[in-house]
């Protein structure tokens, strides 16, 4: 075994009032030592109390570096014995992709091909014309970060301890207080629980509804991870054509006299893919047909807060008697801030909140806290308002680009992301063409439960602040 050499002889100097802490200096001098294998596999590093005296800074300074290069896996730890320089591993060689077999069958476009896309490493070629997050530039990243700093600051012990299962409770008083100002009946303690966003509440609500074979109504088109998680669950997927005002209301009752679901499931305010909103008339029907054919509502409201206000809420019509409502903050304020809630009758919650922690234990508390200072802070409302403008605006800039493409809007959004449009031919065949030249299109067949062929597509309306946008669409439009 050899002991490293002081770093005055390795030619090391802290320098003070640098950019550099000295911490990073002398973390980065020994890391630059191993690298040039000056210091070899087995060295001892000098120990805390003799690199302190010999470099001339203080023992927590070496700690630190010290600890720094662990965790870079450059040096181990052993207990009692000290600090040694590890075995240079191997660089992870990775294969070269095969070259394409022409033979081969395309690429199958599924809700899976397009969920991958979305969540890839961002590429500088890359062009998302079907994703469905907003821009970070669009949000207010420096809000949220002053959250987290307020949080961190004031937070000690609570985060080493479980949260309630049913959610950070000064965020469930806000969520009760935000819901009933809008006719909501719902209690904090009794008629709320938060969840990992809207898609884990969904995914709470299919575990704790929904049996192999049973049947589930959805709108067509609609959502589509809903699609892949009822049918992970075993259920029978039945679309009810969704129009401008709602869903049709005639096939909703052939269609549930038919089948018997146990639940029909609905984007009523704001609605993915189309950007439409219900109307009185089919709130009001909605309600009707699901106490005569005695099932439940799902109301989804994960794009709520883009509609300008006054939309119809089933959950306020029906006093959360058969419906369940589900909303979140992630789309409104950071995609990463998994922080959303359910709303239903206090049996509903009490069984959600049983399967909750059988999934998860309890609340992962800290982004909830996050959510909680931003609200109060009196920020948000301001916020929503400025990101629903910028959103406005960028729809029409997408309503006017894509009429001028040849492509048909048969309805037009009044608020939300999406604009749905009609490309004149298989919506898929031309995605996978776009595909191939670096831009990311939702074809209409990902967003029906049958996955039937379309000439639909959903763009975001985020596109307008991609560079090369139009030029490339209008280039996969001619093919």
């Amino acid at each position: 075994m050899t002991v490293a050499s002081s770093p005055q002889s390795a030619g090391w100097r802290p320098v003070r009032q640098a950019d550099a802490t000295l911490v990073t200096q002398l973390a980065d001098d020994v890391a630059r030592r191993i690298d040039d294998q000056g210091l070899r596999p087995g060295t001892r590093l000098p120990s805390i109390r003799t690199m302190a005296e010999q470099a001339g800074v203080s023992r927590f300074t070496v700690v630190e570096a010290y600890d720094r290069l662990v965790a870079r896996g450059l040096v181990q730890s052993r207990r009692g014995a000290g600090f040694f320089v590890r075995a240079r591993r191997e660089p992870l060689i990775v294969e070269p992709e095969a070259p394409a077999d022409s033979s081969a069958p395309p690429v199958r476009i599924d809700v899976t091909w397009l969920l991958r896309n979305m969540f890839r490493e961002p590429s500088a070629s890359a062009m998302p014309g079907g994703a469905g997050l907003l821009p970070a530039e669009w949000l207010d990243p420096e809000m949220v970060s002053a959250a987290v700093r307020a949080v961190g600051r004031s937070v000690r012990g609570t985060l080493v301890s479980y949260g309630s299962p049913l959610g950070y409770a000064p965020l469930r008083q806000q969520l009760a207080s935000r819901l009933q100002a809008e006719g909501v009946p719902a209690h904090p303690e009794h008629n709320l629980l938060t969840t990992n966003g809207v898609t884990h509440g969904l995914d709470l609500i299919g575990r704790l509804l929904v049996q192999p074979g049973d049947a589930v109504l959805v709108e067509d088109p609609a959502w589509f991870v809903i699609f892949g998680r009822l049918a992970a669950f075993g259920a029978r997927l039945i679309g009810v054509p969704r129009g401008p005002d709602g869903p049709d209301l005639d096939q909703l009752d052939k269609l549930a006299a038919l089948h018997k679901p146990r639940l029909f499931i609905t984007n009523t305010t704001v609605h993915n893919p189309t950007g439409h909103t219900l109307s009185a008339g089919a709130a009001y029907g909605i309600l009707r047909l699901a106490e005569r054919h005695d099932f439940l509502v799902v109301e989804d409201d994960t794009y709520g807060e883009l509609h300008p206000g006054g939309a119809i809420k089933l959950a306020a019509l029906d006093r959360l008697n058969r419906v369940i409502f589900a909303g979140g903050f992630s789309k409104m304020l950071a995609a990463s801030l998994r922080v959303g809630y359910l709303a239903a009758s206090a049996d509903l919650v009490r069984k959600l909140s049983d399967l909750k922690m059988l999934a998860g234990l309890t609340t992962p508390e800290l982004g909830e806290r996050v959510v909680h200072r931003v609200l109060i802070e009196g920020q948000y409302r301001r916020h929503v308002e400025r990101v629903r403008a910028r959103v406005n605006a960028a729809r029409q800039q997408c309503l006017v680009a894509l009429t001028q493409l040849g492509m048909r809007i048969p309805h037009e959004p009044h608020a939300g992301m999406f604009v749905w449009a009609d490309c004149g031919r298989d919506s898929e065949i031309l995605a996978r063409v776009a595909a191939d030249r670096g831009l990311l299109l939702a074809p209409g067949s990902l967003f029906s439960p049958a996955q039937a062929p379309s000439a639909m597509l959903r763009f975001s309306v985020a596109m307008v602040d991609t560079p090369g946008i139009w030029p490339a669409l209008a280039q996969v439009l001619k093919t």
